[in-house]
């Protein structure tokens, strides 16, 4: 057989394949399972030694130019047709680039941002405590009985084992337990917020097992009732962003304070939403509480290892969440969890929105 004859026009079809199908059709007519130069790779094995010694190495040439052959035309269709396409294809720079999936930051997460940005212009500091805790931070400390009704088992989450000092373990009902650690780590002066996490055995339209909380401890020599309402009245006049808060201090009990006052703001009904502004007493208002706060009770400053005598303070907690929802017209606390992408498409926060007291801790309606 004239090897050097097939091998010449099997190479000149494929130099003139004028695509990359017409290749692909030469190199399955030469060398796929039926190809012609396949059929006579599979003659090598009828062959007697001295035939397939004489023929063998031509064949396996004539196979090896024919290979390369359609690489080498493979890759120079590919090039022109990359070629071809660059020449014909062009960008508009006119048009707007296609908008990218963008995250959002949950409003829990902006209103934390809020909080920690109103309360340091204040000069409070942020403080953080254990999730999981024991009974003598969480209650005793605390001023809270053994028979308070916290303590219960259908009110808090408990855990069977106990701490090296026997002490019963629990999710912590309330951030108040990192006042008591602050202060026993740190002494006085003190003032922070303890924002973070609670967890409490109830759930409907304005609770939920897990929520978050805020809570603010300021202890120094000579703190009165009247700091504390000028705290809480520049604090919620800045978070809600308005000048017209009015609050209603009324008397109330909690067993870390004393005296004790529940906190109460004004607000209207406008478009079906509360809109926190103006005196409860205004023509179409009324009173909302909002915080619970008091003079720190002198029990839980003995606890803390300091002097009552020397050292008063007061403290106060609202619920984050319900904070969220009076600023930014939410209406059901169980949404907050339940990670829909639309709610959060509508609610949340771009991460370029950092509050600041002198661009506004909100975003613009």
């Amino acid at each position: 057989m004239d090897y050097a004859a097939t091998g010449q026009d099997a190479l000149s079809r494929i130099e003139g394949a004028g695509d990359l199908d017409t290749l692909e059709a030469l190199r399955v007519e030469f060398l796929g399972k039926q190809g012609s130069i396949s059929g006579l790779l599979k003659t090598l094995g009828k062959m007697t030694p001295d035939e397939r010694k004489e023929e063998g190495p031509k064949i396996h040439a004539l196979r090896e130019s024919v290979t390369a052959a359609i690489a080498t035309r493979k890759d120079a269709l590919e090039s022109a047709a990359l070629e071809a396409r660059l020449a014909a294809e062009t960008i508009d720079l006119s048009l707007p680039a296609p908008e990218t999936p963008r995250g959002s930051v949950h409003p829990i997460s902006q209103v934390m941002d809020e909080l920690a940005e109103v309360f340091a212009d204040l000069g409070f500091a942020v403080a953080t405590g254990p999730e999981i805790e024991d009974d003598w931070h969480n209650f005793t400390a605390l001023n809270m009985p053994e028979t308070h009704p916290a303590r219960a088992m259908h009110d808090t989450f408990y855990f069977p084992d106990r701490d090296e000092k026997g002490r019963e373990m629990l999710l912590r009902t309330h951030t108040s337990p990192v006042q008591i650690r602050s202060m026993i780590e740190n002494g006085a002066p003190i003032r922070i917020i303890a924002p973070g996490r609670v967890y409490r055995s109830d759930s409907d339209a304005t609770h939920t097992p897990m929520f978050h909380q805020v809570e603010g401890l300021v202890i120094d020599k000579g703190i009165h009732l009247g700091h504390l309402k000028w705290t809480l009245e520049t604090f919620l006049k800045a978070y809600f962003e308005r000048d017209d808060i009015v609050l209603r201090l009324r008397p109330s009990y909690f067993p870390f304070t004393e005296p004790s006052v529940e906190v109460d703001v004004g607000y209207s009904q406008e478009n079906g939403r509360r809109v926190v502004g103006g005196s409860g007493d205004a023509p179409g208002h009324a009173w909302m509480e909002v915080l619970g706060s008091g003079m720190v009770n002198r029990r839980v400053i003995e606890a803390a290892g300091l002097d009552p005598d020397e050292w008063q303070g007061f403290a106060f907690g609202t619920g984050v969440d319900r904070l969220a929802m009076l600023k930014y017209g939410m209406d059901d606390l169980r949404a907050f969890f339940d990670g829909d992408v639309r709610w959060l498409s509508h609610y949340g926060f771009s991460a370029m929105d950092v509050p600041t007291l002198s661009g506004g801790v909100g975003t613009p309606a």
